[in-house]
């Protein structure tokens, strides 16, 4: 029974089942109308696109489900609104297997009304479409796209998670199985190259060829998939990338081999094969490790909002989802709470924690009219609030989706190698052709000669000699060994680095963005100033006893600074002590005589309350402390700068780098800072997206920029540097979004980062000029017929012995 190919999808099936359709055959109706449609667009030319490729039947959904795209849920859950008004939604498109089948999706999307933006992402089949809701459903664009034989749905980064893992988990057993297998086959190699010395018989050699055969095998079929997909891909995108230059110089070496071991006389080169996979796949799976940190980012940071809140309506009280809070709603907020939406409060007054926000540690007191901010904590009061913004507009979730952006447009930074190594394989290729061809057609005789060896098989010997000195194992190796040596040096030194290449962005950058409060200071307030103006013990007593009754960090502070001064003070008991949020304490004491006294501590504003009125002009925190409505000690807090801040910043400024200071900070603040550290540029009074914004806007200017900070407010602006690098004692949103983890949150580290980075980098160059100058050299005497081919292998692995010695040179002081 004859077979036909369907005019669709190119498969091919028995004629007699096959819907006949003028000169057009089909295997089935889907694949018919598919065609049509396609012809009816003027969109026929995917066929061409398409080749000789074949692609599966479009697939049989039915199309009931098609009302739940439009459903208020679905489209409060993944549906956002642009700037523009618009809406955007990233969808994954299921079937696309090729360029061809990216090219179609895209185009009948854009050729459909109503829709404003559609680009697919080939390698993860994530779509972002952006369509005018007034011209046409998000349920017609999904009919589109299934109007053609693929299917669509909304992403969700669990499955992103989930495929994460799925890679990680891939790549360690491959890794594994490669390692295992190298460490055998090193082993059977010691005797087989001390045999070439000693004399070895035939058949024991033989013996040991086709051991290695076994052993690298799965080498490169199994653990050395990832570089034959990678090359792959490479190639359908016109590039001759890293992984293309390993998995031929790994197949060519192996085909070599193959040869020796089925008749060839000469020596199997399995261990080389074996080497190049295992080496350059370990630096593969630290970058998978790095991806999946950065995957489960997102879900930490939604994970920390409430799942739902309580509203007031008629009186009644309801607990609801976050995403049915609605504008204009009256939320209740109990003290320790996160507001889980923006808002005006209504009711109430209470100090509340922003430093998830602003990163400033000192609580913010706020009473009716204030406005609230998602993600901040109600520290002491109940309140009641009417919301202004919902869910998906709030301050927490507008971070949230300009976090996700920015770790979707991470830009990837090419390793040097890769770049050097396009033209270089497309020339060993070529030199190890043309040598074969010149000695076939030639005739040439080798400088060397193997018994029993035909025409052929000396001309393809000295071809393959050339592949083998010039195998790309130094090459290879000159990259990840120094990074994975240097990544080491600098974690004894307490800094983490989640992928190798940042080094490499460090040694490039030419912008240092810092954080304030935390990264340069220590974000804890310190007496800076302080002045007694009575000294009577007992007075100080009740200073002290009423610091005690408090635990805000200004109180803690001083009373700290106190102790320090006088360590004979005595506590005692005061009566009725009130907290007066964001303003300081008062407290009554009452003697022996039975003489009472009238206790106020706190700041200026508390002073004035009281109708104290004390001038006190100070840029600088203040505490002021009276009895009886007189003054009798000040104190002026600051948060000090960190330990080898300046030896920091002054190194900085020796590789002619630009910092900038960005901070949540007041200006007066802000500027006393800038000032003592020498930092020209500094920016105050500084919100997470306008701190992303600066980033970004450096990024414009072709800026490569490494970021420094902690905290949420920092997330948005660490995702969008080129290296993040967050304090080991910052918030788990930060540590998760980075690049680089100070463990000890030492700036003398941080310093170590630059300076080891620096050096990495420069033995890196010194690695690629090694290899480089190694395969000029010995390239020449391979094509003359210099070279046998053990001597090639022995002379590539002396290329790889001394890329690993200089790599060494790094732990040198």
């Amino acid at each position: 029974m004859s077979k036909v190919k369907c005019n669709h999808c190119h498969l091919s099936f028995d004629d007699e089942i096959m819907i006949k359709d003028g000169d057009l055959k089909f295997c089935c109706k889907g694949c018919q109308g598919v065609y049509h449609l396609l012809k009816s667009d003027g969109l026929d030319s995917f066929y061409d696109k398409l080749g000789n490729k074949t692609i599966a039947p479009p697939i049989n959904l039915e199309n009931d489900d098609l009302n739940k795209f439009d459903s208020e849920n679905f489209l409060n859950n993944y549906v956002r609104k642009t700037d523009e008004g618009f809406n955007q939604i990233d969808l994954i498109i299921e079937g696309i297997h090729c360029a061809a089948c990216v090219w179609l999706n895209e185009k009948i999307l854009h050729d459909t009304k109503g829709i404003i933006q559609a680009d697919i992402n080939f390698t993860t089949n994530k779509a972002r479409i952006i369509w005018d809701e007034d011209e046409l459903k998000l349920s017609d664009i999904i009919l589109r796209i299934r109007s053609i034989g693929y299917n669509a749905y909304a992403y969700d980064s669990s499955i992103a998670d989930i495929q994460a893992t799925k890679a990680k988990r891939d790549y360690f057993i491959r890794m594994m199985v490669a390692v295992v297998a190298s460490m055998n086959i090193m082993m059977i190699s010691v005797a087989k190259y001390t045999g070439f010395f000693t004399g070895m018989d035939n058949d024991v050699k033989h013996m040991i060829h086709f051991a290695e055969f076994l052993l690298s095998t799965p080498v490169l079929f199994y653990s050395g998939w990832v570089f034959f997909k990678g090359a792959y891909f490479g190639l359908k995108n016109r590039v001759l990338n890293m992984d293309f230059l390993v998995s031929s110089g790994a197949t060519l070496t192996y085909i070599y081999s193959l040869f020796i071991l089925f008749g060839a006389k000469g020596e199997s080169y399995f261990d080389s094969v074996a080497m190049i996979i295992t080496f350059v796949l370990v630096g593969k799976y630290l970058e998978v490790i790095g991806k999946k940190s950065a995957v489960d980012t997102l879900d930490k940071i939604k994970s920390s909002l409430p799942l739902e809140a309580t509203i007031i309506k008629d009186g009644i009280k309801k607990v609801v989802a976050l995403n049915s809070i609605n504008i204009g709603d009256i939320v209740q907020l109990k003290a320790g709470e996160k507001v889980p939406v923006d808002g005006k409060i209504t009711k109430g007054n209470a100090s509340f924690d922003e430093s998830s926000l602003t990163g400033e540690s000192i609580p913010v007191y706020k009473n009716v009219g204030s406005e609230l901010y998602s993600g901040t904590i109600n520290n002491d009061s109940l309140i009641e609030y009417e919301v202004t913004k919902d869910f998906k507009n709030s301050t927490f979730s507008s971070i949230v989706t300009l976090l996700e952006d920015s770790l979707n447009s991470k830009p990837k930074i090419q390793n040097t190698a890769n770049e050097i190594s396009k033209g270089f394989t497309t020339a060993i290729l070529s030199l190890s052709l043309l040598t074969f061809l010149v000695w076939y057609f030639f005739g040439i005789d080798l400088g060397f000669d193997y018994e029993g060896t035909n025409h052929f098989e000396k001309s393809f010997i000295v071809g393959i000699s050339v592949i083998v000195i010039a195998c790309p194992c130094a090459l290879a190796l000159a990259t990840p060994i120094a990074s994975l040596i240097g990544i080491s040096e600098l974690a004894k030194k307490g800094l983490l680095f989640k992928e190798a290449k940042f080094i490499e962005s460090i040694a490039k950058s030419d912008t240092v963005v810092f954080d304030k409060t935390g990264t340069l200071t220590k974000g804890e307030l310190s007496v800076v100033k302080m002045r007694i103006l009575d000294e009577n013990i007992h007075k100080l007593n009740l200073l002290y006893s009423l610091l005690d009754s408090s635990s805000h960090p200004i109180s803690v502070s001083v009373k700290k600074a106190l102790l320090k001064k006088y360590d004979n003070l005595e506590l005692k008991n005061l009566n009725e002590v009130k907290t007066i949020n964001a303003k300081g304490v008062t407290a009554k004491y009452k003697n022996l005589d039975d003489k009472e006294f009238e206790l106020i501590g706190g700041n200026i504003e508390l002073m004035r309350d009281n109708e104290i009125w004390y001038k006190f002009d100070s840029t600088s925190s203040v505490y002021l402390f009276a009895i009886n409505k007189k003054v009798i000690a000040t104190f002026e807090l600051e948060d000090e700068i960190k330990e080898n801040a300046q030896d920091l910043i002054d190194y900085l400024k020796e590789q002619n780098l630009n910092i900038v200071m960005l901070t949540g900070d007041n200006e007066a603040v802000a500027k006393k800072i800038s000032e003592k550290l020498g930092i020209k540029e500094y920016y105050a009074s500084q919100t997470p997206i306008s701190k992303a914004q600066y980033i970004k806007d450096l990024k414009a200017k072709g800026k490569t920029v490494v970021m420094v900070g902690d905290g949420l407010n920092d997330s948005v602006a660490l995702g969008n540097a080129d290296v993040a690098i967050a304090m080991g004692n910052s918030a788990d949103v930060s540590l998760s979004i980075s690049d680089i983890v100070l463990l000890n949150s030492s700036l003398k580290s941080l310093k170590e980062s630059f300076v080891l980075s620096y050096r990495t980098y420069k033995f890196i160059k010194q690695n690629l000029l090694i290899s480089l100058l190694y395969n000029v050299v010995t390239i020449p005497f391979a094509m003359a017929g210099f070279v046998m081919p053990l001597v090639a292998a022995l002379s590539m692995s002396l290329s790889s012995l001394i890329v690993v010695l200089n790599s060494l040179r790094i732990k040198m002081k």
